[in-house]
């Protein structure tokens, strides 16, 4: 490592909060010390702590997961985005998640997470024209994970998928910043329709769980959808919508819903 890498290293506090954080873990229950030594403390960096991590649940007898832990790091190394990207989306959890106390806990053990940060490496590829191969990490996430997010995709930073299994997101979606969805939330199209099918989700939305987005169609900034929803129109922003098919109950108290999570949809909304 590059004296400006060592550097760099020393400075990253989130690394060193997590760290500090397995360390206690490894005391506390010996017999999982190997594995947090192998997946955590034995890493330079978080970026090449994520990338052993995620290669280790994807590798199988197509792929092994010294190839899969290759491209992973290629694709961090070269784009600043997707490291700038995944610290604010490991960041959301512990600032929105009740369950998430400490900054190792999505690293270690959450499929929305990694499922999301496997995206990330996907959607690199799949700009750089390695199309195969991305479609191979959408497939092997689906497999693993119980998440499908096409490599197409167009999904910002600071996102949460809280719990994860059943998400769907199609290929011309486009999330924006600081989103937060939960399980079985789809973002779907309407039918077989080639072109830009899929929804827009704007800043601060928050996608409560079983939600269903479906077509070319906009949520607007803060905006909430309640549980269970099927939505097939335009949302505005900051309007709370609810039902099938969904209509507007309300407007959420918060700028962006996404931030508390609060998932009530009662007298306060109106």
């Amino acid at each position: 490592m590059s004296s400006s890498r060592r550097n760099q290293a020393t400075q990253d506090t989130l690394w060193e909060t997590i760290r500090s954080e397995v360390e206690v873990f490894a005391a506390q229950e010996p017999v999982l010390a190997s594995v947090f030594y192998a997946s955590v403390l034995s890493h330079q960096s978080l970026e090449a702590a994520l990338a052993y991590n995620l290669a280790e649940q994807l590798g199988n007898t197509v792929l092994s997961d010294l190839s899969i832990h290759h491209v992973l790091t290629e694709a961090m190394a070269d784009d600043a985005i997707i490291r700038e990207r995944m610290r604010r989306d490991l960041t959301a959890y512990v600032e929105r998640d009740p369950a998430c106390d400490r900054y190792c806990l999505p690293l270690l053990y959450f499929k929305g997470f990694h499922a999301l940060q496997v995206y990330r490496v996907a959607n690199w590829l799949w700009r750089h024209q390695r199309r195969a191969l991305a479609l191979f990490l959408q497939s092997r996430v689906s497999e693993v994970f119980g998440v499908d997010i096409h490599p197409a995709a167009d999904i910002g930073g600071g996102i949460m998928i809280d719990h994860a299994t059943g998400l769907v997101i199609g290929e011309t979606s486009v999330i924006g910043d600081n989103v937060s969805m939960l399980h079985s939330v789809t973002l779907g199209g309407t039918g077989a329709q080639a072109g830009d099918r899929h929804p827009k989700i704007r800043c601060g939305v928050l996608i409560a769980a079983g939600a269903k987005i479906l077509g070319n169609i906009e949520v607007g900034e803060g905006a909430k959808i309640g549980a269970g929803s099927l939505v097939l129109d335009s949302v505005p922003p900051h309007t709370t919508v609810v039902g099938v098919p969904a209509k507007i109950v309300g407007r959420p108290k918060e700028q962006e819903p996404s931030r508390e999570m609060d998932q009530r949809i009662n007298g306060s909304d109106l």
